[in-house]
């Protein structure tokens, strides 16, 4: 469409039509990214009706391609990868080679050529980081150590993809001259390397002097849209920099930008005002590639299409599976990995675009991979829901379930009959005459830890990361590795003898559980655990729990004193607004309140 309101049009229509679709699937419980891409499909040029300037659309996906990267670039941080690489990096690495070479064979099969094959190979090889953290959040896993292991996998993947796409200009440029091939890919990936190599150096380096001192002046005219402003600025222009001055992705320049403004001590109010603009534009870029869809080649070629859906939703899940199980990680931590890996999304239209820019893979390509996404992430949430019917099933069948685990319990047992001969030592010699399991051994987990080791407890964790376990002997603490919600566990731990039972883990079926089992083997166990929930406090309490830190409770009481404080109020005001706020949120309170740890602070104690 052509004419003044051109870009409004395409934009308000898009827009309109991405909200109500998205809408749409996610009242079916599924990805508002379907409903993103089917917006774009049905203003596209091969369906009838209104048809989008795919020209104005492919603009706006620049803005949003720059602003997700600088979102990868602001979130990544090196912690989260150290902390599960025995996992994450031959895993993430294996998946994607076994991925890329089936997907080349597949191409090879089906006449699309070696470099497209490779492209296609990997993009069906890199999971969506969207749809993987929501997947986890709506099952309350992200903080579990599934979820940090899926987290750890996603980073390796989002690292290579931000190398491919350094790489692919470089490539098109190599492949697209004829005499020499060779000489020239290696040129051109020579040259590419040093361009990055100058890059990184400049913003990594340059920019932690410039950005930080930037941003500090800006935060103190306590302008919130200047401070906006500024962000945006530094994405857009570093990541325009990177192509102009060095002929590099853009993608690469707003991942290197975003890493810099995240090691700043303003990074999650950067965060919080990037956000929103990334999402809305990065809605438009899920519009613009459904609008490149063509439903015809899916005709044409269902043959690869449903190659491409069974390495996803196969062949990557299996692999993920094989490679988690045998590092000796437990059958449902494998399982629920494998499974949210099991689907790809926005790096894999990242690449998609990318090769069709540089002419490295057709249209038709680009069409398989909208399909290939929709369904895929249609599927997956269902996916997720076989996973404890599955896992009951496998349970009926004890020697199948023996078999399956027996792996990461035969390296967890050395440990944890290590401790166990540890702790009855301790006992016999009555170096501590109380101790305190701790189920979980996250932020919450570690903090507990240190107050009771303070307070002369001795601290027992039970974790399923046998990263985690083999960490705590090393340093002369005391570990168990396996599943809390099994007695045997739970007694490794000392939980006869114990005095104090923490359950911090995130998962409400699993705190259910540990609480029942614990309280059998030890009735006089005073447990303490955290919730989401106000309405969860009851429910835990009813089944044995002494006292409950409620993260919905502490969010309100932290916010309450924040505001009293600002207000100037005496610390007796405080103190009474906060009986007061406790009594509202849950009016049976005032029993557990009394209940006190060894510390003694009260059982609302700040958890997180």
């Amino acid at each position: 469409m052509n004419g003044d309101l051109g870009l409004l049009t395409n934009l308000s229509i898009s827009l309109v039509l991405a909200l109500v679709l998205g809408l749409i699937t996610q009242k079916l419980r599924l990805s508002p990214i379907v409903g993103y891409l089917l917006a774009g499909i049905v203003i596209g040029p091969q369906t009838p009706g209104f048809v989008g300037d795919i020209k104005i659309a492919s603009e706006l996906a620049e803005i949003g391609v720059i602003l997700l990267m600088f979102g990868v670039g602001l979130h990544f941080d090196i912690k989260d990868l150290l902390a599960v690489k025995r996992i994450a990096l031959p895993g993430a690495i294996g998946q994607i080679l076994i991925a890329t070479m089936v997907g080349l064979l597949v191409s090879w099969i089906a006449g699309m050529g070696t470099v497209t094959g490779i492209i296609i190979g990997f993009s069906v090889s890199v999971a969506s980081t969207v749809v993987v953290v929501r997947v986890l959040m709506d099952n309350d896993i992200l903080h579990s150590t599934q979820g940090h292991i899926a987290v750890g996998w996603l980073i390796v993947q989002d690292i290579f993809t931000v190398l491919v796409l350094v790489v692919m200009p470089a490539l098109a440029d190599a492949v697209n001259e004829q005499p020499s091939v060779d000489q020239n890919i290696f040129f051109s990936l020579g040259s590419a390397v040093v361009k990055v190599i100058s890059l990184g150096l400049i913003v990594v380096v340059g920019g932690r002097r410039v950005i930080p001192w930037l941003l500090r002046q800006v935060a103190r005219t306590r302008s919130r849209e200047l401070f906006t402003l500024t962000i945006l600025a530094i994405a857009l222009a570093i990541a325009t920099g990177s192509a102009v001055l060095f002929g590099v992705s853009m993608a690469l320049g707003a991942f290197l930008a975003g890493m810099v403004v995240g090691q700043t001590e303003m990074s999650h109010q950067a965060a919080a005002d990037a956000l929103p603009m990334r999402d809305a534009f990065a809605v438009l870029f899920f519009v613009s590639v459904g609008m490149l869809f063509d439903p015809q080649v899916i005709l044409n070629r269902p043959g690869m299409l449903l190659a491409m859906l069974a390495i996803v939703l196969l062949a990557n899940p299996i692999v993920a599976f094989v490679i988690t199980w045998t590092m000796r990680y437990s059958f449902r931590t494998a399982l629920t990995v494998a499974i949210a890996l099991s689907q790809i999304g926005e790096f894999s239209f990242l690449l998609a675009d990318e090769a069709m820019k540089t002419k490295l893979m057709p249209v038709e390509g680009q069409s398989l991979l909208v399909a290939c996404a929709i369904l895929t992430i249609a599927i997956n949430p269902i996916l997720f829901l076989g996973i404890v019917p599955f896992e009951k099933w496998l349970r009926s069948k004890p020697w199948l379930w023996r078999k399956l685990n027996e792996r990461a319990e035969a390296s967890g047992a050395e440990l944890n009959k290590a401790t166990h001969v540890a702790l009855l030592g301790m006992e016999q010699s009555n170096e501590s005459p109380e101790s305190a399991v701790i189920i979980g051994y996250g932020p919450v987990g570690q903090t507990a830890c240190r107050i009771l080791r303070e307070f002369g407890v001795r601290p027992v964790v039970i974790d399923l990361n046998l990263d985690t376990v083999k960490g705590l002997s090393e340093s002369g603490k005391f570990g168990v590795y396996g599943d809390a919600t099994r007695p045997d566990i739970l007694e490794a731990a000392g939980i006869r003898k114990a005095k104090y039972l923490l359950v911090t883990v995130p998962e409400v079926l699993v705190r259910t559980v540990v609480i029942l089992t614990a309280k059998d083997l030890n009735p006089e166990l005073r447990v303490f655990a955290r919730a989401r929930y106000i309405q969860e406090r009851a429910w835990l309490e009813e089944v044995g729990a002494t006292g409950v830190v409620t993260e919905e409770a502490e969010t309100a009481l932290g916010l309450a004193v924040l505001l009293l404080r600002e207000m100037h109020a005496d610390e007796d005001r405080i103190e009474k607004e906060i009986r007061k706020i406790q009594e509202e949120l849950h009016p049976r309170a005032e029993s557990a309140s009394e209940d006190t740890l060894p510390l003694g602070g009260s059982a609302r104690g700040r958890g997180g």
